[in-house]
């Protein structure tokens, strides 16, 4: 079954950077032909989409992180990155990749669009 394990999550001060990471296993083709996307939860707020990468490597990002997080994939590894610069408190929260052969690029930032998720990531900015 396809298993979605992130890590390399933890706290940094502001202005600080984190890598978090996604290895991937169990996909029935591979990654390649998969869109990734990464989500974020904030206690006591809504899951939203922080980035996307396409099947052509292409990336997404949601208005708030773009210029300061980076997604990016390596196929021979199966592993999903976030690099994320310039962390702000606002950035804390659970980090989550999610995975889809299907989503829309138009709706990459919506949950439903994608059908593999991993457990989560605690990244915490103070």
């Amino acid at each position: 079954h396809v298993q979605l394990v992130e890590s390399g999550g933890g706290s940094v001060q502001a202005g600080g950077s984190l890598r978090v990471s996604c290895l991937v296993s169990g996909l029935t083709y591979t990654m390649s032909e998969y869109r990734f996307g990464w989500f974020r939860q904030a206690p006591g707020k809504e899951r939203e989409g922080v980035a996307t990468i396409d099947t052509d490597g292409s990336p997404s990002y949601a208005d708030s992180v773009k210029g300061r997080f980076a997604i990016s994939k390596d196929n021979a590894k199966n592993t999903l990155y976030l690099q994320m610069d310039s962390l702000k408190p606002d950035d804390t929260a659970m980090y989550y990749c999610a995975g889809s052969r299907f989503a829309i690029h138009n709706r990459w930032n919506l949950e439903y669009e994608y059908n593999y998720w991993g457990q989560g990531t605690q990244v915490t900015v103070s």
